[in-house]
């Protein structure tokens, strides 16, 4: 795994937490316009991020599509990322 792919999967780890947490305030605050656009913002950041590793480097999740043969199988595994590379450890 090269720094350019592990910099891309923490931008989506770093992205998707922000989905998680937005989706839970409005949950319980679903009328908060700026939550909303906050929300909204990071699900653009997501699908984007999400575009750009699945062109450079195959579908990240099986729900990806996937040229032949099946490229997910070539995404790293969890246990095979250096965690120690990324610059929050």
């Amino acid at each position: 795994m090269d720094s350019r792919q592990l910099e891309l999967l923490e931008e989506i780890m770093q992205v998707s937490f922000g989905l998680v947490e937005t989706n839970l305030y409005l949950d319980t605050h679903p009328a908060d316009e700026k939550a909303l656009m906050l929300h909204n913002t990071f699900s653009k950041q997501y699908r984007d991020l999400m575009k750009v590793y699945s062109r450079e480097y195959g579908p990240l999740m099986y729900t990806g599509m996937s040229m032949c043969p099946w490229q997910y199988i070539d995404s790293p595994w969890p246990w095979d990322i250096e965690y120690k590379k990324c610059k929050w450890e």
